[in-house]
């Protein structure tokens, strides 16, 4: 199977150990999403506000939001849909599918995707926080623990 073969989507998997309440509760949360996708992403009338450490800052809708299944935001003009499904022995499986991403970014937040996910799982499974919090060691320089 080629690797993101659909498109007009972005697809990752991701198993957890934590449960799908666990999980959701930190994509649907300020304090959640703050402990391991941006240094701030504070809710208030449904749009999300997220601060990077980069500098960058981008408010997006929450679109849906049904616990523990199913959590979807407006993320950088695409739509980024996260599911979680119970794995049977206590952990999750979650999907993101983020849709709307232009072409010419495609590669890059295909990648991007990544350094949400794998921090998701350390702070879920784990309780730890993989970013350095170094505004001099982001992204856009070649970091990835951003």
């Amino acid at each position: 199977m080629p690797f993101q073969p659909d498109p007009d989507a972005i697809v990752w998997r991701l198993h957890l150990q934590s449960p799908p309440e666990r999980v959701y509760a930190l994509l649907a949360s300020d304090a959640g999403r703050a402990s391991f996708w941006a240094e701030e992403a504070l809710e208030r009338d449904g749009v999300v506000r997220f601060r990077f450490i980069n500098g960058i800052h981008y408010a997006g809708r929450v679109l849906a939001a049904r616990r523990p299944e199913r959590w979807v935001v407006e993320y950088f003009g695409s739509i980024a849909e996260f599911t979680l499904e119970p794995d049977g022995e206590g952990g999750t499986d979650l999907t993101l599918r983020n849709t709307g991403v232009p072409d010419v970014d495609r590669v890059e937040v295909t990648a991007g995707w990544l350094n949400v996910l794998l921090p998701l799982k350390a702070a879920a499974d784990f309780g730890v926080d993989l970013r350095s919090h170094d505004a001099s060691r982001t992204w856009n320089v070649g970091y990835c623990d951003q």
